[in-house]
């Protein structure tokens, strides 16, 4: 302490040196707690991409094996009525 100042003129100066500390520290806890927060962001966006690229591709391949099923059902069906047809005509020919 500077004897030759004044008491007041002193903690006005302590004060303000706080003053200031506390600001710039608050201002770097800022910029902390919103870098922190991006880290985050950007995990959670990652997971959230992948939870939501797997549900697509959950839904694709579910579309795909429904459509395969059809698809499959379909040609067997015009398969055996082909098969049958030319059983027929076997045993047409068989017959004369």
């Amino acid at each position: 302490m500077d004897d030759e100042k004044p008491i007041t003129e002193q903690a006005m100066e302590t004060i303000t040196t706080a003053v200031e500390a506390t600001k710039d520290a608050a201002v770097i806890a800022v910029k902390k707690v919103r870098k922190a927060a991006k880290k985050v962001a950007k995990k959670v966006a990652a997971k959230k991409a992948k939870k939501s690229s797997k549900k697509a591709a959950k839904k694709a391949s579910k579309k795909a094996a429904k459509k395969s099923a059809k698809k499959s059902a379909k040609k067997a069906v015009k398969k055996s009525a082909k098969t049958a047809a030319k059983k027929k005509k076997k045993a047409k020919k068989s017959k004369r």
